[in-house]
């Protein structure tokens, strides 16, 4: 979805409210000060000051009422394409980049999600404005809010991996590490072609493996991503994009793990510790051994803990 965005001042946005008084919605986002849509355009003004427009008709919506506060597009940095693959542009915040990110793979429960994430270096202050943040730092309902909000105008691929799946590919040999490098590679391959003929500047890959395993990973794959390919550690702190796939990510898991749930007729706790050999235990007991590998990642240890819970019961 297209999208500018304006800085106004206060006295700016109330003319604006009033101007599309008639078209005002009652949902308005945190930190939002009106919500409005019109035919073509959604226009979100934000207490800070900043104006979003959504849609087909946002740039001439938005031309009523001034210039962006920054290009739709941002030409690629020289720079970046010079640099070493093991260290990050030291520009990389200003950047129009790919990010990606997983969610799931400690927790015994529930599959793992992968989101990559395309950020323009004008979308920002935006994401910013919206409270994207390293998804550990927010709780579920923020992060479920934050997700409905960005992925209306974020181009993204969301991959997950079921635990029938996830359960089927680790016992013919695979490990989750190689799982991961899969998932990363074929998000963001996705999204290239999704967003293409426009190419980010760079793609940063939240690192689970040292770059020289990642792509061993990926030996005999079709189409690997290698050209300005970056990895970092907490790269959610570092930009946006990896930020915004990661909450994207997190809200895809946290609604999977709702639906287990209520398969399993009760609330099936996060992570990998005692409570979940607990929940598996009650599992199995209820619903029998059979249903497991559609639960949980059953290589972990909390399987043979949960059947020993229950041969002491």
């Amino acid at each position: 979805m297209s999208n500018v965005v304006l800085k106004k001042t206060n006295e700016d946005m109330i003319k604006m409210m009033d101007y599309y008084r008639p078209s005002l919605t009652s949902k308005t986002p945190p930190g939002g000060l009106f919500t409005a849509k019109t035919s073509n355009c959604t226009i979100t003004a934000y207490k800070s000051g900043k104006v979003l427009f959504q849609g087909g008709g946002c740039e001439a919506e938005a031309g009523k009422w001034g210039i962006p506060t920054s290009p739709n597009t941002s030409p690629t940095s020289k720079k970046t394409k010079t640099l070493s693959s093991s260290n990050l542009p030291t520009n990389i915040q200003e950047l129009s980049i790919i990010g990606s990110d997983e969610v799931g793979t400690g927790d015994f429960f529930g599959p793992i999600t992968v989101c990559a994430a395309y950020v323009r270096q004008d979308q920002l202050h935006l994401l910013k404005e919206l409270g994207v943040q390293d998804s550990k730092n927010l709780n579920d309902d923020k992060i479920s809010s934050i997700a409905k909000q960005i992925i209306q105008f974020l181009p993204y691929s969301l991959l997950i991996l079921h635990n029938e799946k996830y359960n089927s590919m680790q016992q013919s040999g695979m490990s989750q590490g190689k799982l991961k490098a899969l998932l990363h590679n074929q998000a963001i391959g996705n999204l290239l072609e999704k967003i293409s003929p426009e190419k980010p500047e760079l793609i940063l890959i939240d690192q689970f493996a040292k770059p020289e395993v990642y792509y061993n990973y990926l030996k005999g794959q079709k189409n690997v991503r290698r050209e300005s390919v970056y990895f970092s550690t907490k790269a959610e702190s570092i930009h946006a994009a990896v930020a915004a796939a990661s909450i994207i990510a997190r809200h895809a898991f946290v609604q999977h793990f709702e639906s287990l749930s209520k398969m399993a007729g009760f609330k099936i706790p996060k992570g990998a510790g005692s409570q979940v050999d607990v929940a598996a235990a009650r599992l199995i007991k209820e619903k029998g051994t059979e249903v497991l590998p559609s639960f949980v990642k059953l290589h972990f240890a909390n399987t043979d803990k949960a059947m020993n819970l229950l041969r002491k019961n």
